[in-house]
């Protein structure tokens, strides 16, 4: 929420206008928390915007509220006072490593080298999450003060690396927001591309190795 903003949660959002992308995994995420607090998407209007306009428009008070991400959500916390007013990680759709599937069968190699880079960088982090502060905040251009709350706060660097059941429940959740809003050609379609959507071979060899 904006710095004064009279509401405190999410109970408190019908009627209201609310920044999001359709489709992305803030938009899931404000669709679930609703549910969980009464409401429909049907009780707020949606603001279809992007993620640094949705950060603006709530600063500059067009939007009651913004359904946003990282780091732009830690920016607009530390650099404009706005306030984070729900958190659920069971509402999260995770982050993945995607590929085609003939690129995985052409360049399976390559594949695990990435799958193994990914490895090696998640359990050094895990292990020196302090030294880690500075070349995120380099790298992606951010106050330490933003990168340290995105690393410390919001990532989860613990969570098995191996894509399965955990993943494919939230993604069984958001399917049905994609069928309603026409997303996807069909649910026969999604539920096919669910079915095919994971290989946790790679992760799996990466994370024992």
């Amino acid at each position: 929420m904006a710095k004064g903003s009279p509401i405190t949660k999410v109970t408190q959002l019908g009627g209201k206008k609310i920044a999001a992308i359709k489709g992305t995994d803030p938009y899931f995420f404000l669709l679930q928390s609703l549910k969980a607090a009464g409401l429909a998407g049907t009780d707020v209007e949606v603001v279809n915007l992007q993620h640094a306009d949705g950060k603006t428009a709530l600063e500059r008070g067009d939007v009651d509220a913004w359904a946003g991400l990282d780091p732009l959500m830690a920016q607009s916390q530390i650099e404009s006072g706005s306030t984070l007013i729900h958190r659920e990680p069971a509402f999260n759709s995770y982050g993945f490593l995607n590929a085609r599937e003939d690129f995985i069968k052409e360049h399976p190699e390559l594949v695990q080298a990435v799958a193994d880079t990914y490895e090696r960088a998640r359990t050094w982090v895990g292990e020196h999450p302090d030294e880690t502060v500075a070349p995120l905040a380099r790298e992606a251009k951010l106050a330490p003060e933003v990168a340290g709350v995105v690393l410390k706060e919001r990532t989860e660097v613990g969570l098995s690396p191996v894509p399965g059941a955990e993943q494919r429940a939230v993604l069984e959740r958001i399917l049905p927001t994609l069928v309603e809003e026409n997303q996807v050609r069909s649910e026969a379609e999604a539920r096919a591309a669910l079915d095919s959507l994971f290989e946790p071979a790679f992760a799996q060899k990466a994370s024992s190795s």
